[in-house]
């Protein structure tokens, strides 16, 4: 069961209208065809400011918890 099932049969009624009844339309393009040049460093960069910080978190805690087993 949806959440919003009424918001949702509205957006997918609004997309048959955009796409009409082309079964191309319903493709996967490909990602390369709409990336401009500097986008994959892009990609890239944002992925490593939004991953790196959590995984230094995560390894942080982990060495302060195995050091306080350890020492203590």
């Amino acid at each position: 069961m949806i959440l919003f099932q009424k918001k949702y049969e509205k957006l997918r009624a609004f997309e048959q209208e955009q796409l009409g009844d082309d079964p191309k339309a319903l493709e996967c393009e490909n990602l390369a065809d709409h990336l401009e040049k500097g986008d994959t460093l892009a990609l890239i960069l944002s992925a490593m400011i939004t991953i790196l910080p959590a995984a230094l978190l995560f390894l942080c805690v982990i060495s302060a918890v195995a050091y306080f087993l350890i020492v203590h």
